[in-house]
């Protein structure tokens, strides 16, 4: 998650977005007064060999704090921070309502089939159930973080919500918006992309019974953004 007050931006972080390409590509337009919340080890030795700027500035103030804030600090002895899959509701929480208000605030959103057999191998579901449908009848597909970190009451709160499949178009827009003198592109280091065996098209692996598990457990980001198999 990024908070630019340079740029006056908000990124929100979901999973399986290259969401964390895109943190490490937005850290080199940030500057030291902007939020970014930590990433990995490798991923924060990235940013640093890219001479980006790392995580920074992603504890929450004294001044921000809310009364049952206090408690935990009390209780837990530990500071409340921003975190990287910090959601929309979270956020707005612990900043001005006028940076809410008047920064632009997005997100990227995955297509559910191709991004549940992403996660899938990501939260190594090959090795403890084996199969996708297995994975799927757990229930942790559902627990993927993407359509409520970035809506209220079913629609979403952010200005713009990219869709990972127009990447190229998008870091477009968002350079353009920034105005910036580079364009914004992706490292070529891919996040915690080395862990799915199966480099088929989602189409290839998943079966009749599959595809319809996940269209009832991501129905509302299918009706949404007209998503289809």
């Amino acid at each position: 998650m990024i908070i630019s007050h340079r740029h006056r931006f908000i990124f929100i972080k979901t999973q399986k977005t290259a969401g964390s390409s895109l943190e490490i590509a937005l850290s080199r337009i940030c500057g030291p007064e902007d939020v970014i919340t930590p990433l990995t080890h490798e991923e924060e030795e990235v940013r640093k060999a890219l001479g980006y700027r790392g995580c920074q500035n992603y504890i929450i103030p004294f001044r921000q704090y809310k009364r049952l804030d206090w408690a935990k600090l009390a209780y837990f002895r530990k500071r409340v921070q921003f975190i990287e899959h910090a959601s929309a509701a979270q956020i707005q929480w612990y900043i001005d309502p006028d940076v809410w208000s008047s920064y632009f605030k997005f997100c990227f959103e995955r297509n559910p089939w191709d991004k549940t057999v992403s996660y899938y191998y990501w939260h190594e579901g090959d090795k403890t159930h084996g199969s996708i449908r297995n994975f799927l009848e757990t229930g942790e597909a559902g627990e993927m973080l993407g359509f409520n970190l970035y809506s209220r009451g079913g629609m979403p709160v952010v200005d713009k919500v990219f869709l990972y499949e127009d990447m190229p178009e998008a870091l477009q827009e968002l350079s353009g918006r920034f105005n910036l003198k580079e364009p914004l592109t992706l490292p070529d280091f891919k996040a915690k992309g080395q862990v799915r065996k199966d480099r088929r098209h989602y189409r290839e692996i998943l079966s009749l019974e599959e595809q319809e598990l996940i269209a009832k457990i991501f129905a509302r980001e299918i009706r949404y953004f007209s998503y289809s198999f």
